[in-house]
């Protein structure tokens, strides 16, 4: 695999919204995908959005790309219409729709894609942004999963967007292949660039995301920086080994949700030290405790479980 590019740091761009969503509504019939819903995304920054299939992410993100319109409210990108050929010209997507031509080589494909823009990025530095030299005479079809992947990555940066859309960026990646390309993001976030981020990988959005938006039934449930989300939501995790039952303990004191996970009990706590002063008197013989910080993950789920009950 060729090894990315690597880019000097810049000065971040003036703070500012690269694009907004204000009070916007979007209905399919009888169906509200959003409901009064407000975001910004700021210059310079990852914004991440997460939610649940359905909560209404997609919709989200092709009202930003100006593939719908809005039923009520306002869409903005770049102060403008997002469905504007103005705008399109400084915008980048990667999405998990449609389907590339197969027989075509992965340098046909970015020629292709570098002609719909007045002045994109050289083939050699996307092919080496997106770590994909050694790809450029394969066809699209003798690609793996992951290679695909870094295709597509490489076709939404074609021409040099000033925002950048990725939709699951990392499907089908391997771990090493993750990082790879978590850290070509951070790369173009280091030149100015602003990212929006759908992803299942909670771990993704906390290592990336200057904010995250958390999403549930079409509506923003919260949002701000990975820390605060967790210092909010998330409290403390305790694994161990207990012959005390997942019932008992869920009664305790303290304690938010238990479960069990490969012969260990997991319990999500605010009050770490006060679960722990009553279990140990309860089973002396328990064993293989480790206490963390909960994570992103943790957060995510607690938040919107809340909003289900």
């Amino acid at each position: 695999m060729a090894t990315a590019r690597v880019f000097p740091p810049i000065e971040r761009q003036t703070p500012g919204a690269a694009a907004s969503m204000t009070n916007v509504g979007k209905n399919y019939g009888t169906v509200e995908a959003l409901k009064n819903f407000n975001l910004e995304v700021r210059s310079g920054e990852l914004t991440a959005v997460l939610g649940p299939n359905g909560a209404g992410k997609t919709t989200a993100i092709r009202l930003l790309l100006g593939l719908a319109r809005p039923t009520a409210g306002r869409v903005s990108v770049f102060g403008g219409d997002p469905a504007a050929r103005s705008t399109h010209s400084r915008v980048g997507a990667m999405l998990q729709i449609g389907r590339v031509p197969e027989t075509l080589r992965v340098g046909e494909h970015l020629d292709l894609f570098s002609s719909y823009y007045a002045d994109p990025l050289p083939i050699s530095e996307i092919l080496a942004i997106a770590g994909i030299g050694d790809l450029r005479h394969r066809k699209f079809a003798n690609l793996s999963g992951g290679q695909k992947q870094r295709v597509l990555f490489a076709f939404a940066i074609c021409g040099n967007p000033d925002l950048l859309f990725l939709d699951e960026p990392t499907a089908g990646l391997d771990v090493e292949a993750r990082h790879l390309l978590w850290g070509e993001i951070r790369q173009l976030l280091r030149r100015g660039k602003t990212v929006v981020l759908t992803t299942h990988h909670l771990e993704e959005a906390d290592a990336l995301a200057h904010r995250v938006v958390v999403i549930h039934r079409g509506v923003v449930i919260a949002e701000g920086t990975p820390a605060e989300i967790k210092a909010r939501t998330a409290g403390k995790k305790i694994r161990c080994q207990t012959q005390l039952s997942p019932e008992m303990i869920s009664n305790l004191p303290g304690v938010m949700e238990v479960h069990e996970d490969r012969g260990a009990i997991v319990i999500h706590t605010r009050e770490a030290e006060r679960v722990l002063r009553t279990l140990l008197p309860l089973d002396p013989e328990l064993s293989g405790l480790e206490i963390s910080g909960a994570g992103l993950e943790e957060a995510f789920l607690m938040l919107t479980r809340e909003k289900a009950n």
